[in-house]
């Protein structure tokens, strides 16, 4: 059997065994018809709010918000539309902030390749900076009592438009909604406190849960103190096009995107493997190692303990280097210490949250990386690399006998499998 993985801007084909590999993928939803003509009716109709045009006057602040490079979010498309439908809007009153969170800042030709040359030439586009405390605005604390900052910009809006793609989330339970703005625009401590170890290891904050999860229920909670916003989600196939869009009230808008993205995503499976292959969904979401994380704890869902979970993630830009994840895992000799060192009361750390459910992956599973990075870099952190994903299964399976499976998550975290039995 031969499977192609998603792999950067392309795709990695490898050999598998017939008889003994499950290729667990989303089920397939078409891409709607008429994109923009959709986008159009969802700003006219929207759920639980009044239509986008009806909320705004002239003199109007708008702050609309977008999500950054590493993010698969039709950016090109949908910015251009929304802006479209807003042209009677004076474009001074209008400013596009990108949702970075504690990301690097994207440079102006991402920016134009993200959101098209003419949006940049003619619109004020803002990198949020997590770490400028100038452009921050504390609205209340966290439950921890961490100040909640959010940058002013969207904070001093008079109304915040929130645009994003929905998909399975490994700890937030699914992406878009609230989280565009808490942490899209958060300041860093915030983020550090919301994405906490004690939030982290919650067994309920996972993929598909948003009511009960405390890390989602909090940045719910903050997101909602920035003042009126109106939601603009797309859910999208694994070509990257648009098949729902999901306008209106902040949260009630979220709540229908996520249970059509769950029909499609969310994948049973009756018993563990082991074996498990995974990607990142391909570019751009699998630019590093640090997105990577999200890959790896789509297939330790499935994964037998002490299974081999092998991720395949180009990661062109590395962990990134001198990243604060980076650092991190240097400064641990094993995931087990990165584990003492993140219960320790007191000890925060940037990212923490990547390299402690990388840890926790590893405490279970033995996971290897094929990647374009060296491989001194993937054993710095503490990973091992694999060289070719067909030999080494084959071999494995060899060594583990006929019983032996395989299962193959070509689309990554874009599906999300579950056994039946932990339901």
């Amino acid at each position: 059997m031969r499977v192609a993985l998603a792999y950067g801007t392309g795709s990695l084909p490898i050999d598998l065994p017939d008889s003994r590999t499950t290729v667990i993928s989303p089920t397939h939803a078409p891409g709607l018809a008429n994109e923009q003509g959709a986008v159009e009716n969802a700003l006219v109709n929207p759920i639980g709010s009044e239509p986008l045009k009806r909320r705004i006057k002239p003199s109007d602040k708008i702050c609309i918000l977008f999500t950054d490079i590493t993010r698969a979010t039709p950016n090109e498309r949908i910015i251009p539309w929304l802006l479209d439908h807003l042209k009677d809007h004076p474009r001074e009153n209008i400013t596009l902030l990108n949702q970075l969170g504690t990301h690097r800042p994207n440079t102006t030709e991402e920016l134009k390749q993200m959101l098209g040359d003419d949006v940049v030439k003619h619109f004020r586009v803002i990198n949020h900076n997590c770490e400028d405390a100038s452009i921050l605005t504390p609205l209340g604390t966290t439950r921890s009592g961490i100040p909640a900052l959010i940058n002013k910009l969207a904070v001093e809006a008079d109304l915040r438009i929130v645009t994003g793609f929905i998909e399975p989330h490994f700890f937030a339970g699914f992406s878009g909604g609230p989280k565009g703005i808490m942490p899209g625009v958060a300041g860093l401590e915030t983020v550090m406190s919301n994405h906490g170890e004690s939030n982290i290891s919650d067994p309920r904050s996972t993929f598909g849960v948003t009511q009960g999860n405390p890390l989602w229920e909090e940045l719910r909670d903050i997101a909602l103190r920035a003042g009126p916003s109106f939601l603009l989600n797309v859910t999208l196939n694994e070509s990257r096009q648009i098949t729902g869009v999901f306008a209106g009230d902040l949260v009630k808008a979220h709540q229908e995107g996520c249970e059509f993205v769950r029909k499609s995503a969310m994948q049973p499976v009756d018993t563990p493997f082991e074996i498990v292959i995974t990607t990142n969904s391909g570019y751009p979401l699998d630019l590093n190692l640090y997105q990577g994380v999200k890959g790896m704890s789509a297939g330790a869902r499935i994964l037998k303990d002490k299974g081999l979970l092998i991720l395949a993630c180009e990661c062109r830009e590395g962990v990134p280097a001198e990243s604060p994840m980076d650092r991190l895992l240097k400064s641990a000799s094993s995931p087990e210490a990165i584990l003492t060192m993140l219960a320790t009361p007191g000890f925060v750390k940037p990212e923490q949250w990547q390299a402690q459910i990388q840890a926790l992956i590893q405490r279970k599973a033995e996971v290897q990386v094929f990647s374009s990075m060296e491989p001194e870099l993937i054993r710095g952190a503490h990973l091992t690399p694999c060289q070719d994903i067909s030999k080494t299964v084959n071999g494995r399976l060899d060594t583990l006998g006929e019983g032996a499976r395989v299962a193959v998550l070509p689309q990554g975290p874009l599906t999300i499998p579950y056994l039946v039995e932990s339901t």
